[in-house]
């Protein structure tokens, strides 16, 4: 599943969430640290571990 980075607008503090895609659409995202549900999703850096070689 993929991790998505979230900026809560109430305590402005950064957290990480991992959600399915369908649930990042339909489901409010709440802070962890305040309970605030403004926020706001981040860009973050991924990459991709395969197992073939170039």
């Amino acid at each position: 599943m993929p991790q998505y980075v979230f900026l809560c607008l109430d305590c402005h503090k950064e957290f990480t969430q991992t959600l399915h895609i369908a649930d990042l659409e339909k489901s409010v995202v709440v802070c962890p640290h305040c309970g605030g549900k403004k926020v706001t999703q981040e860009v973050a850096a991924f990459s991709a571990v395969t197992s073939k070689k170039s």
